[in-house]
C-alpha cells in the first residue's frame, strides 16, 4: 500500500505533560542555539486534552523549570492548596489524621488543584508559539523500523476501514511519519509502548508493573458545601479489605469539586467492580454531606501506573525513549506522576537534542536514563520505591502502617537498605468466583449514585460505528469457557464503562463486546486473567471527549 510520509527531525506520541514538556523542551534548546529543527505531537484525541484525565493536584516542580514565567503567561493554574486533610472511613464514621502524623511527603503545601485537560491545552498552545506541529486526531498503530532494527518513526492508523474489515468509500491510508528520534509519551498501558518493550526487550530485566484504576467525577456544589483549596484523602471503607486505594476529592475553582477512587488492579474477588465501590463511597455521609445539593457535570475513568523505580523498564531504545506514565513514573504515596512526566521530557528532550547536534540519529540515548536516574525523578522514586508492594503484600491496614513508618524514618534522614518486590502481575492476582464471595452492589439513586451508562453521557465517548472493533479476543472461545466458567466474567465487573457483557444468544451465554463505549482506560487490557483481551487503536479522534477533567 502506496503511504504518504511526512518527515520530521523528532516525532512525540502523546500530547500529554511528558509530551509537551518535551516538544517546549526541545524547541527552547534550538532556539537557544540557533537551530532549526522541526517537532511534531501526535495526539490520538480529537483534541489536545480530550483524553487527559488525572485527580490532579499538581506540583509545580518541573513546569517552574520549563516555563519560569507560567504565571504571566496564563498557565490555568487558578486554585493553590490551602490545606491538607486525611479521613480513615468506616461504613458510617470518619476519624481525621492528626496533622502531625503525616509525613512532610505527604503535604500539598505550594502545589495546585488543577483540570489536567485545561494544563494540557496551555502546554500545546506554549509548544505550537515555538514552531511545534500538534497533530489531533492522529493514533498511532505501530512503530516504522530502520533497516539496521532501529525505529525510524510511527505508522499512523488507516482510516475509513469497516467492521468487515474493507476499506470504504472515505479510506485514507495512515500516514508514516519518519524522524530521527521517536519519543513516547502516550500515558499509561499504552499500545505502541507495549510493542516497543516487546520488540527490543525492554522489560527482560525489570519487576512487573503494576496499576490502579483511576474514576473521577466532576461536582458543581452549593458555595457553603466548597472549601475552595482544600486536598481531601481517605483509607479504608468502601474498599476496606477487598482492595487497596483510597479517594481523593479535591475542591477546586470557585465551587467545583473533584472527587475520585483509586483502586488497586491487583485484587482478588473477581466481582469487585471499582465504579460500585466507587458509588459507595459517595453514600458514607462524610462524602455525601459535600456533594448535597450539587450536580454532577463529568465522568472518567483511567489505568495509573504504580509499580514505581523497580518496575521502570529500559527507558530507551534505538531511535527512541520512553516518557512519563508511558515508562511509570507516578509517585504512589502521593497520588501524583505529572511533574515527574513533565521533567522526563525535558530530559528526554535533552539527550535528543545533543544527539541531533552531535549528527547522530537513531541510536540509543543512554544519556537519558542516566538523567533520569541522577534527577529529583530519581530519588524520588527511589525514596517510595517499597511503598506499593508493601501495600500488596501487607494489605491495606498493615500496609499502610509500613508505609508511613518508612516514609517517617526517611523524613528523619534514615533510610532503609531493602527494596521489596512486587510478587504477581494484576492480572494473576484474580481467584475462582467459587473461592470468593459474590459482591452484591446497590442500585443507584440517580442523585448520589449512577449507572454507567449515564455516567458514560458525561464522558463525551464516542467512535465511529462503522469501524473494526479495537477490542479482540486472541481466543474467542476461551472467554466463555475460562472468563465466565471460572471467573464469572471479571470484565464484565472491573470495566467502566459497560464495554462487556454476558448475553444469551440462541440460549447459550455469549460475550458482547460495546466499544462504541470505550473510555481508554486500559483496564481490561490489564486485568483480564486469561491474557485474551488486546487493546488495539481505534481510529483517531474516537474515545472520551473530556472537559474540565
Amino acid at each position: 500500500m502506496q503511504r504518504d510520509v511526512m518527515e520530521y527531525d523528532v516525532v512525540i506520541v502523546g500530547a500529554g505533560p511528558a509530551g509537551l514538556s518535551a516538544a517546549i523542551r526541545f524547541k527552547q534548546l534550538a532556539q537557544q542555539a540557533g537551530q532549526d529543527f522541526s517537532v511534531c505531537v501526535l495526539e490520538k484525541g480529537a483534541q489536545v486534552g480530550a483524553h487527559l484525565l488525572s485527580g490532579a493536584v499538581l506540583d509545580p516542580v518541573a513546569l517552574n523549570e520549563l516555563i519560569p514565567d507560567w504565571r504571566e503567561r496564563g498557565a490555568p493554574l487558578h486554585t493553590a492548596v490551602t490545606h491538607d486533610r486525611f479521613l480513615v472511613l468506616d461504613e458510617d464514621l470518619a476519624w481525621t489524621i492528626p496533622d502531625v502524623m503525616i509525613p512532610r511527603l505527604m503535604r500539598n503545601h505550594g502545589n495546585y488543584i488543577i483540570s489536567l485537560g485545561e494544563f494540557g491545552s496551555w502546554l500545546a498552545g506554549q509548544a505550537e508559539a515555538l514552531g511545534v506541529e500538534i497533530y489531533p486526531g492522529f493514533a498511532v498503530a505501530d512503530a516504522v523500523y530502520a533497516e539496521d532494527g532501529s525505529v525510524k518513526g510511527v505508522l499512523c492508523g488507516d482510516m475509513g476501514i469497516g467492521k468487515d474489515g474493507k476499506p470504504k468509500a472515505d479510506f485514507t491510508p495512515g500516514i508514516e511519519i519518519h524522524a530521527r528520534y521517536t519519543l513516547v509519551a502516550e500515558g499509561a498501558r499504552g499500545s505502541l509502548t507495549q510493542v516497543l518493550e516487546r520488540q527490543f526487550k525492554l522489560r527482560d530485566n525489570t519487576q512487573v508493573q503494576k496499576f490502579g484504576l483511576g474514576i473521577k467525577e466532576l461536582w458543581r456544589v452549593p458555595k457553603d458545601r466548597h472549601e475552595a483549596g482544600l486536598v481531601l484523602h481517605t483509607l479504608g471503607w468502601p474498599l476496606g479489605g477487598r482492595a487497596g486505594g483510597g479517594a481523593f476529592i479535591y475542591h477546586m475553582g470557585e465551587d467545583l469539586i473533584s472527587l475520585g477512587l483509586v483502586t488497586h488492579l491487583d485484587y482478588a474477588n473477581p466481582s469487585l467492580s471499582p465504579y460500585e465501590e466507587f458509588q459507595r463511597l459517595k453514600r458514607h455521609p462524610a462524602i455525601a454531606a459535600m456533594l448535597q445539593g450539587g450536580e454532577r457535570i463529568g465522568y472518567g475513568a483511567r489505568a495509573i501506573t504504580e509499580g514505581g523505580w523497580q518496575s521502570l523498564p529500559e527507558l530507551a531504545f534505538p531511535g527512541g525513549l520512553l516518557l512519563g506514565c508511558a515508562a511509570g513514573m507516578v509517585n504512589v504515596p502521593r497520588i501524583k506522576g505529572n511533574h515527574n512526566a513533565m521533567k522526563s521530557g525535558m530530559l528526554g528532550a535533552e539527550a535528543a537534542f545533543d544527539a541531533l547536534v552531535a549528527g547522530r540519529a537513531h541510536d540509543t540515548l543512554t544519556t537519558y536514563a542516566d538523567a533520569v536516574a541522577q534527577s529529583w525523578i530519581g530519588r524520588e522514586l527511589r525514596q517510595v520505591r517499597n511503598i506499593k508492594p508493601a501495600l500488596s503484600r501487607f494489605g491495606g491496614l498493615l500496609g499502610t502502617l509500613y508505609a508511613g513508618a518508612e516514609l517517617w524514618l526517611d523524613q528523619l534522614g534514615l533510610t532503609v537498605p531493602w527494596t521489596l518486590k512486587h510478587t504477581k502481575a494484576d492480572y494473576a492476582t484474580l481467584k475462582s468466583a467459587r473461592e470468593m464471595p459474590k459482591l452484591v452492589y446497590p442500585l443507584p439513586d440517580g442523585v448520589l449514585t449512577f449507572d454507567k451508562a449515564s455516567s458514560l453521557q458525561l464522558s463525551n465517548t464516542w467512535h465511529e460505528a462503522d469501524q473494526p472493533p479495537h477490542l479482540a479476543l486472541a481466543h474467542p472461545e476461551e472467554h466463555i469457557s475460562v472468563n465466565l466458567a471460572v471467573y464469572g466474567s471479571p470484565e464484565s465487573h472491573y470495566c467502566p464503562a459497560g464495554v462487556y457483557e454476558i448475553v444469551q444468544r440462541q440460549g447459550q451465554p455469549a460475550l458482547q463486546i460495546n466499544a462504541q463505549n470505550c473510555l481508554h482506560c486500559k483496564t481490561c487490557d490489564i486485568k483480564d486473567p486469561s491474557r485474551n483481551i488486546t487493546w488495539l487503536v481505534p481510529e483517531g479522534g474516537g474515545g472520551p471527549g473530556y472537559q474540565g477533567m
